[in-house]
């Protein structure tokens, strides 16, 4: 089963007061673990980022300048998606942003029913506790000592490894049987040397050892 690890850093928090996607990621994963093949592009917003988002992910208008505009990514992105499932944390927030975009770009919208929401799976496992991408790391041991600033590729990065503990962890015994893009989600179990059933017949001295206690009960009917 393939699954797409999405994340987006913004120059703001509302597609419709203006703001734009200035950095877009995504991880794959087959059966809950990454791959290695990601798409991670910088995005040139046409408009200046506010001290605000800029102290949160540390992308600038200097930076960001020489970058293509969305709509000159947005072939490239929906052809690495497909018809995959995304994974997202706070979905409602980048599918917002993304679906905005891709309307500016006369793309089609994606859907959000073939969306997972970590934030909502962690909320449902973890009631009442913090279930930022921070706070999950920490609960995993999952290492985010690199985050120094919100990224999009970092932050996919650490989330396929969040996703896979909220999904129940890597399950010892379970291997593969296709390489990642081969279409296939079949699972089996890793093969183990075979061996003998032990003996489990009790002996004559094992026997007589029983019967000798049997006769020491007070309950005679436990010596049928």
């Amino acid at each position: 089963m393939r699954e797409l690890v999405l994340d987006t850093e913004t120059t703001g928090l509302d597609p419709e007061q203006g703001h734009r996607i200035l950095e877009v990621a995504c991880v794959e994963l087959w059966n809950h673990v990454a791959t290695g093949r990601a798409f991670h592009r910088y995005i040139n917003p046409d408009r200046e980022v506010p001290e605000e988002a800029y102290k949160v992910h540390g992308l600038g208008w200097d930076f960001l300048a020489q970058y293509p505009r969305f709509h000159e990514v947005a072939p490239e992105l929906l052809t690495f998606i497909g018809g995959d499932t995304l994974v997202i944390h706070n979905a409602e927030f980048d599918m917002r942003f993304l679906n905005h975009e891709l309307r500016r770009a006369r793309h089609a919208a994606l859907s959000t029913e073939n969306v997972v929401d970590t934030l909502a799976l962690a909320r449902q496992r973890f009631p009442g506790a913090q279930v930022n991408l921070d706070a999950l790391c920490k609960r995993f041991a999952v290492d985010n000592t690199q985050r120094d600033w919100h990224g999009a590729l970092l932050d996919c990065q650490l989330l396929a490894e969040v996703y896979l503990e909220l999904r129940g962890g890597r399950q010892p015994g379970l291997v593969l049987t296709d390489t990642p893009g081969g279409g296939s989600d079949r699972v089996e179990i890793a093969q183990r040397p075979r061996r003998e059933p032990r003996p489990h017949a009790p002996s004559e001295a094992e026997r007589a050892a029983h019967a000798a206690m049997c006769e020491t009960l007070k309950n005679p009917l436990w010596t049928q």
